[in-house]
């Protein structure tokens, strides 16, 4: 393998999983759990997609900056409408790639846009604020349970 791959493939150190939200219907308002379990179809009693968008993950270094294109400080995890927002690894370096995260195994697909209600939910420009940092879609290769705390580590 190149030393660019290796570069490519190395993580500095595990994430974390540190909210956990769900919707029971598509509208729904996200009720924050501390533990899940991942079906084969996403998480159990989440609305969710399955498929290539069976899990939706946030990046929590992003609730920052998000905020601070607002003019405000960083914006709740539940305004965002992802299922598990995950600190201290790059989730945009694992795309394509299969991770862990808690009891479960995923394989990271690819952006997740931001929805139109995100300027309804963060006011106006907040559509634009999340571009870019949408998170990621991740499909289910092994179901298990997730537990706030639990480490992300790639595969």
């Amino acid at each position: 393998m190149s030393a660019l791959h290796d570069m490519m493939t190395r993580v500095a150190q595990p994430g974390r999983i540190d909210w956990i939200g769900l919707r029971q219907v598509r509208l729904a308002e996200v009720a924050a759990v501390a533990a899940a379990r991942i079906g084969t179809d996403g998480l159990e009693g989440d609305h969710g997609r399955a498929g290539k968008r069976a899990v939706t993950l946030m990046q929590a270094e992003h609730l920052a900056p998000i905020g601070a294109y607002l003019g405000q400080g960083p914006v709740a995890a539940e305004v965002l409408r992802r299922n598990l927002l995950v600190s201290g690894v790059n989730l945009s370096a694992l795309r394509g790639r299969v991770l862990r995260a808690g009891g479960a195994v995923l394989r990271v697909t690819g952006p997740c846009a931001p929805c139109s209600r995100m300027e309804a939910a963060l006011g106006p420009g907040g559509y634009a604020a999340m571009r870019g940092h949408g998170g990621w879609c991740a499909e289910v290769v092994a179901p298990g349970a997730v537990r706030v705390g639990d480490a992300v580590v790639p595969e």
